[in-house]
């Protein structure tokens, strides 16, 4: 990471091994452990593989796991989404954004319940749902067993994407999900709109009067507004 990059995240990566300044100081530089993350998630090598010019591959995983269950990569991602929204000229939290669901084949060390099988897609592994806003940022995620149905995945993924904005209102998803996952967010402010496809056999919709990917890549904003 550049000194720029660093700082934009740094106070969040806590220096000493309790909360706030509680605890000891921590032996390794918590830049190196972070730049060590990434560089498993860049390269997609396994920790044992991490080069000597990264602390030891047990201490990073650790941290990652910890940072993992703590919240801290949700709250540099959540702080890294804000500052690219108001650059682009928008609100730091999202007002609207877009729901939907991918199976994905599981590897055979997928087992117990978190595996299941999409007989729709004919698909046995997991199933990802997702919260993008309007520039495609995410704001929540759930993976399950593809044997969910996208009303009970998708009430699960925007429980947890409405309490990181006070000002979410707007959902726009696909036919995948009834009545009762529209039910589910009316009760909770939120209104809901159906969209089509805009060509068949496409995995797009049209939002906005943008273009957002359903599958959650390649996702470009509709005309500035409040959204």
């Amino acid at each position: 990471m550049s000194d720029e990059e660093w700082e934009l995240i740094a106070d969040l990566v806590a220096p000493y091994s309790g909360g706030g300044r509680m605890g000891r100081p921590v032996k390794n530089d918590r830049r190196d452990i972070v730049n060590a993350i990434f560089h498993v998630a860049a390269t997609g090598c396994q920790w044992r593989a991490l080069p000597a010019c990264y602390p030891n591959w047990n201490t990073v995983h650790r941290y990652h796991l910890r940072w993992s269950r703590d919240g801290t990569w949700e709250a540099i991602a959540a702080r890294l989404a804000a500052a690219v929204r108001q650059r682009e000229g928008r609100e730091a939290q999202p007002s609207a954004g877009v729901v939907d669901a991918r199976s994905v084949r599981g590897a055979a060390t997928v087992t117990g319940p978190t595996r299941g099988y999409d007989a729709g897609k004919k698909i046995s592994g997991r199933k990802a749902f997702g919260v993008v806003d309007t520039l495609g940022l995410l704001i929540a995620v759930v993976v399950v067993a593809t044997s969910a149905s996208d009303n009970a995945g998708g009430i699960d993924v925007v429980d947890r994407a409405r309490p990181k904005s006070k000002r979410f209102a707007k959902l726009w998803c696909d036919a995948g999900f009834k009545a009762a996952f529209v039910r589910h967010c009316r009760q909770r402010h939120i209104a809901v709109e159906v969209v089509n496809r805009i060509h068949p056999g496409s995995t797009s919709c049209r939002v906005g009067g943008g273009r957002a990917d359903m599958v959650l890549v390649d996702v470009q904003p509709p005309p500035p507004g409040r959204l």
